[in-house]
């Protein structure tokens, strides 16, 4: 698949509502007002935090208590809440740490409802506290001693009546599941279909099917031999292109070509959905999509931004485009084997360098290629088109404009902008000249 149909931490598919990079927005909160001490009062965990609903929404009712039986006094309401040891629950997850912008957020996922939103690095080490075993005292001891700020008791119940209100706590009811996607979206020109009833049970099979092929023994051999493969064919452009022109004119070659291609673009998408598997991701729709005349297989992982580790990322990024040269490799023992002046290599070299360069553009970084992805995750960055250009048009206003960016946010989308600029004049550069050696021969 191309690396957008890859929707994690709640990314839906077409239809669904909840998308990590719609992730709501937090709304500061009031300023912290220190109330003694020495350590001074944090007004907003992080910086950030989801909007949240009315602070009392998850604590205690607050209706005046009835006397306890012996006559002393009930307990208040505000000494509940400090006294509650709250967990999170279950299957709750939550991502890395990400640069979006001028910020560093998570993405917290419900188990359930599948809703994504995004939270900060302290509102994270909050979360990290709710074990079940620490009141509020506990809480706060720990966050003063890792940030030097006092968590405000106000906070505190805020950032509990959000986790109850999304139904983050232990104990808190299950909300309704997501209604699933319309099996079909769009028009006879421009839409998509779901072609696997489980995708998840589909892939489940095919992973078991290949487990023993996806050990490291078995794969760096292979991936050894398409390397040697792509340099073999790509060091010779000139026979590269003259294979091309001449497999052009035999289409008795191009029509069997062209069908081949089409299926290893659908063995590239399973691929990305048989390596999630293998990484613990939930494979959630597989289909087909169309834009009038090009019809394409996609794959869509649901928890792709939660999978554990950078290089499962990574490696899921990059199954497609290892897929399609794997599936090259018979051609290129063939071609190795023949003589030079064999009639069979040139079409046989053009066949070669068509799918290479399918397979190697996927790894393009530019979005929405898997090569984006890939850089995305290799630079820990959300959205980093996006936040590039928008950080391209702050720049153009002058330094003061872009003066909340940490250095490594204004060093990374810099060289992002330089560098997604050179890929896009040499991708028109290669194309024109390619066609145009095509044309004079």
């Amino acid at each position: 698949m191309s690396a957008t149909d890859r929707r994690a931490a709640g990314a839906p598919a077409p239809g669904r509502p909840d998308r990590p990079d719609r992730a709501d927005r937090a709304d500061p909160a009031p300023d912290g007002t220190a109330r003694g001490g020495s350590v001074p009062a944090d007004p907003v965990p992080g910086g950030s935090a989801p909007h949240a609903p009315d602070p009392g929404a998850a604590a205690p009712a607050t209706s005046a208590p009835a006397a306890a039986p012996d006559g002393s006094a009930p307990p208040r309401p505000a000494d509940a809440v400090r006294a509650y040891r709250p967990a999170l629950r279950d299957g709750v997850l939550i991502g890395p740490a990400l640069l979006r912008g001028p910020r560093t957020v998570h993405l917290v996922k419900h188990p359930v409802s599948g809703a994504a939103f995004e939270i900060g690095p302290r509102e994270r080490f909050v979360l990290g506290l709710l074990d079940g075993t620490r009141d509020a005292d506990a809480v706060e001891a720990a966050y003063a001693e890792r940030f030097r700020r006092r968590l405000p008791p106000e906070q505190w119940t805020r950032l509990l009546g959000l986790l109850g209100t999304r139904g983050l706590l232990d104990g808190s009811p299950d909300p309704a599941p997501p209604e699933p996607p319309p099996a079909r979206t769009g028009t006879v020109w421009k839409g998509s279909r779901r072609t696997v009833a489980d995708a998840q049970a589909t892939t489940g099979r095919l992973h078991r099917m290949l487990r023993p092929l996806l050990r490291a023994g078995v794969q760096l051999p292979l991936l050894a031999a398409v390397l040697v493969m792509t340099v073999a064919v790509l060091a010779d452009p000139g026979a590269a292109l003259e294979g091309t022109l001449e497999l052009l004119t035999r289409p008795l070659l191009l029509v069997p070509f062209a069908v081949f291609l089409w299926f290893s673009v659908c063995a590239h998408e399973l691929a990305h959905g048989v390596a999630a598997r293998h990484y613990g991701g939930e494979v959630t729709e597989i289909g087909l999509r169309w834009r009038f005349p090009a019809m394409m297989m996609y794959c869509t992982v649901g928890n792709y931004l939660f999978l554990p580790g950078r290089r499962a990322k990574l490696v899921v990024a990059a199954a497609g485009a290892h897929v399609n040269l794997l599936l090259l490799l018979p051609f290129g023992l063939w071609w190795a084997l023949l003589e030079p002046s064999d009639p069979a290599r040139a079409p046989l070299t053009g066949m070669l360098f068509v799918g290479i360069v399918q397979a190697l553009s996927n790894l393009v970084p530019l979005p929405p290629l898997d090569g984006y992805r890939m850089l995305s995750h290799a630079v820990g960055a959300a959205n980093l088109a996006p936040e590039t250009l928008a950080y391209v048009r702050l720049r153009r206003r002058g330094r003061d404009a872009v003066a909340a960016y940490p250095p490594r946010a204004r060093r990374l989308h810099t060289a992002y902008a330089v560098t997604a600029v050179a890929l896009v004049l040499l991708a028109v550069a290669g194309s024109g000249t390619a066609v145009a050696l095509l044309v004079m021969r």
